[in-house]
């Protein structure tokens, strides 16, 4: 079986708004399991939207919530997101990722296995370090 695929922030957006991904991403999409929860969404993506918008760093033509619930609505499942991958996202094996979110996604990856599919670029140096699989989107 393979490995269910976590979308970050950015590759949800990229995916919703049908944006060039990687051929690794398109790929690695075409090969998940059809089976529901092979391809999620964390639900701290739902508060990077809901930030980045009311910042003005990000222009959706939806509320961030109805946005999200369309991403869960299109067959991308909600991730878990217990207090224990909270608490193991303060305690992540070596280099420091400083952005919250970014430590919350590779937790959640390490926690239950995911593929974590990114642009970030602390986050492909953090699967390269081996401590996180990750698709280059």
């Amino acid at each position: 079986m393979i490995s269910p695929i976590l979308l970050d922030t950015c590759a949800a957006l990229w995916l919703s708004n049908e944006g060039k991904l990687s051929d690794a991403a398109l790929e690695a999409l075409w090969e998940a399991d059809p089976e529901p929860g092979a391809i999620l969404v964390s639900p701290v993506t739902a508060w990077e939207i809901g930030t980045l918008v009311s910042r003005g760093r990000l222009g959706l033509l939806k509320d961030p919530l109805v946005w999200f619930q369309a991403v869960l609505n299109s067959g991308i499942g909600l991730a878990r997101l217990p207090p224990e991958v909270l608490v193991a996202s303060s305690f992540l094996p070596g280099p420091a990722l400083r952005d919250p979110a970014d430590r919350i996604l590779a937790a959640t990856a390490r926690a239950y296995g995911y593929r974590l599919m990114t642009r970030d670029q602390p986050l492909l140096a953090y699967a390269a370090g081996g401590h996180i699989q990750a698709i280059a989107c």
